[in-house]
C-alpha cells in the first residue's frame, strides 16, 4: 500500500498545472490541489505582499486566492495556462484590498510600507558595507513601488519580480502586449523620478549612499 501511495504521489509531481487543475475540477482531487498550492504558494504570496505593501495581508490574500480557485473549480475552463488564471485571481483580490485601504485612509499604504521596512538612523562614522547599502536601496525601491498606480505596479511586479514575459503579462491583465510595454516604460520613468526625489530629500551626515535605481528591482 505504501508503494502504491508513493507511486501516486510521484505521478502527481510529473503532471502539469493544467492537468492537476483538471483533476481538481473533474474529481475534486485534493492531492492535485495540494500540489498546485505547493508549486504556487510562494510566488502568489510574493505578488500579494508587494502589491499591498503588507507581508501578513499578502499571505492572507494568497490563501484567499487558492480558496477561490478551489471554490470555483467547477467553472474553470482550461483555455490557457493555469498560472495565468491564478495570477489574475490574485491580482483582482489585491485590487479589491487596495480599494478598501484607500477608502479607510489614503496614506495607509505608505505607512504600512514604513512599518515593514523601518531603518535605524544612520550614525556618523564609517560608511555602511555594500550589503547594508543594497538592503536599504531595495527597501527604497519597494516603497517607491507602492507610490505607483495599480496598473503600473502590477506590470513591474509581474515582469521584474515574477519573471513573466510581456506576452504573459498581457494575458494575465487581458491587455495587448504593446500596452504592457508602454506601461512598463512609464512605470520605470515614474520610479526613477520618485527615487530621485527621495534622494534629494534625504539628508545624512555620512558618506552618500549609492543612488537606488530601477536596476535594484532584481533584489
Amino acid at each position: 500500500m505504501g508503494g502504491t501511495l508513493f507511486n501516486s504521489l510521484s505521478s502527481l509531481l510529473k503532471v502539469s498545472d493544467e492537468q492537476a487543475m483538471w483533476r481538481v475540477k473533474m474529481q475534486d482531487d485534493q492531492a492535485a490541489f495540494a500540489q498546485l498550492v505547493k508549486r504556487w504558494e510562494r510566488p502568489i504570496q510574493s505578488l500579494c505582499s508587494r502589491m499591498t505593501g503588507d507581508l501578513h495581508r499578502g499571505e492572507d490574500l494568497a490563501q484567499e486566492a487558492f480558496s477561490r480557485v478551489f471554490a470555483q473549480r467547477k467553472v474553470y475552463e482550461p483555455t490557457g495556462q493555469f498560472s495565468t488564471y491564478l495570477w489574475r485571481i490574485a491580482l483582482n483580490l489585491c485590487y479589491s484590498e487596495l480599494r478598501k485601504v484607500s477608502r479607510r485612509r489614503e496614506t495607509a499604504l505608505l505607512d504600512e510600507a514604513g512599518e515593514l521596512d523601518v531603518e535605524e538612523p544612520v550614525a556618523e562614522g564609517p560608511p555602511p558595507d555594500l550589503s547594508l547599502v543594497e538592503q536599504e536601496n531595495a527597501a527604497g525601491v519597494r516603497q517607491a513601488l507602492l507610490q505607483l498606480s495599480e496598473p503600473y505596479r502590477a506590470v513591474v511586479l509581474l515582469r521584474h519580480y515574477e519573471g513573466l514575459k510581456f506576452r504573459e503579462i498581457g494575458e494575465v491583465l487581458e491587455i495587448p502586449e504593446g500596452t504592457v510595454k508602454s506601461r512598463m516604460c512609464e512605470a520605470l520613468t515614474q520610479l526613477n523620478e520618485i527615487l530621485s526625489r527621495s534622494m534629494k530629500q534625504e539628508k545624512i551626515s555620512c558618506k552618500p549612499k549609492t543612488k537606488p535605481s530601477v536596476e535594484l528591482l532584481a533584489i
